[in-house]
C-alpha cells in the first residue's frame, strides 16, 4: 500500500504561506487587542475627565455642572482669593522642605547601609516600614504624638522637663512643619531603598581603582558615587514632586488644614470648593492650577535627562 506525501496538508505550498500570515498577523494584532481596553480606560478616565475638568473651569458651574463658556471668570476668582495663596505658599514651603530633607536623610541613609554593616537588614526594614502605611495613618499617628496634651510633650513634662515646648500642631505659624515632619518620617526610607539600589549599581571596579589612588571614601561619595546616581535622582524628584503635590489625606488627618487655613494646601482648598461649598467651577480652576504645577515641575525635568541622555550617546 502507497501513501501519497503531496495530499498532506503541511506540505501544501498553499497552506504553508497562509498559516505563516496568519500567525503574523496574530503576533501583530493580539497584543494591541488585549492591550486597547487599558487603553481605552486610560484615555477615557485620566485625559478624558482632564478635558472634562478643563472645561468646567470655563464655565459658571456651582453646585452641578454649567456648560455655559464663562472664559477665565473662574481662574480671576480664584486669584483674588487670599486663601488660594495661603494654600499655594504652604504647598511651597511643605513641597521645598519635604523634599529637601527626604533627599538629604535618604542619601545619608544609603550611604550608611552601603558599607555594608551587619544589622543592614534589620535596619532596611526599620526604615521601610513607614511606607507601608497609609498617610492617613501616619497624620493620626503624628497627631497623637505632638499633641500638646497627651504627646511628646505631656511625656517630657512628666519625665521633669517642665520647660520643654512642642505646640506646633496647634500653633498657626508653625502647623504646616508638622505636616513636613510626618511626611518626612514616611517617604525617607523609601527614598534611602531608591538611592541603595542605585549605589549597589556602581561598578566597583571604579571605586577600587580610586582606593588606589589614595582618594579618601568621602572624595569617592562625593566625586565619583553620587554623579552617578543622576538618573536615581531624577526619579526621586518626581515621585517626591507628586507625592507633595497631591498631599490631601495626610494634612487632613494631621492638621484638617487648620488651624484656620494655617496649614492648607491646593488639594485640600479644591476639595473643599468643588464638594462642600458648591463652587464647582472654581475647584475645576484650582485643579487645573495643580495640573500646571505638576507639569511646570516635571517638563523642566524631563527635558534635563533627555538632554542628558543624549549627550552620553
Amino acid at each position: 500500500m502507497s501513501v501519497s506525501l503531496s495530499s498532506s496538508p503541511a506540505s501544501s505550498p498553499v497552506s504553508l504561506p497562509l498559516t505563516r500570515r496568519l500567525a503574523h498577523l496574530g503576533d501583530r494584532w493580539l497584543p494591541r487587542l488585549v492591550l486597547s481596553p487599558t487603553v481605552f480606560a486610560s484615555l477615557l478616565f485620566v485625559y478624558g475627565f482632564i478635558a472634562f475638568t478643563a472645561y468646567l473651569s470655563l464655565t459658571e458651574s456651582r453646585l452641578m455642572p454649567n456648560y455655559s463658556f464663562a472664559g477665565l471668570e473662574q481662574y480671576n476668582a480664584l486669584f483674588d482669593l487670599d486663601r488660594w495663596w495661603v494654600s499655594a505658599a504652604n504647598l511651597g514651603i511643605f513641597g521645598g522642605l519635604f523634599i529637601l530633607i527626604c533627599l538629604i536623610t535618604g542619601l545619608l541613609l544609603a550611604v550608611f547601609l552601603d558599607q555594608k554593616i551587619r544589622i543592614e537588614g534589620a535596619l532596611r526594614a526599620i526604615y521601610l516600614y513607614p511606607m507601608a502605611l497609609s498617610f492617613i495613618v501616619t497624620g493620626a499617628a503624628w497627631k497623637w504624638i505632638l499633641n500638646p496634651g497627651l504627646g511628646l510633650e505631656k511625656m517630657l513634662h512628666d519625665w521633669g522637663y517642665t520647660q520643654f515646648s512642642m505646640d506646633w500642631l496647634v500653633d498657626s505659624d508653625m502647623a504646616i512643619y508638622t505636616v513636613v515632619i510626618a511626611g518626612v518620617w514616611q517617604s525617607s526610607g523609601f527614598v534611602m531603598a531608591l538611592f541603595l539600589a542605585g549605589l549597589r549599581g556602581v561598578d566597583d571596579s571604579i571605586i577600587k581603582a580610586a582606593m588606589v589612588d589614595g582618594a579618601s571614601l568621602p572624595t569617592i561619595y562625593r566625586k565619583i558615587v553620587i554623579p552617578a546616581l543622576r538618573p536615581v535622582f531624577f526619579s526621586v524628584l518626581l515621585v517626591l514632586s507628586h507625592i507633595a503635590i497631591k498631599s490631601f489625606d495626610l494634612v487632613m488627618a494631621l492638621t484638617a488644614g487648620g488651624p484656620g487655613t494655617s496649614s492648607d494646601v491646593p488639594a485640600i482648598f479644591m476639595y473643599q470648593f468643588s464638594f462642600t461649598r458648591g463652587q464647582l467651577g472654581l475647584g475645576a480652576a484650582s485643579a487645573m492650577m495643580m495640573l500646571m504645577t505638576v507639569l511646570a515641575v516635571l517638563v523642566p525635568l524631563i527635558y534635563l535627562e533627555t538632554k542628558e541622555a543624549g549627550r552620553a550617546r
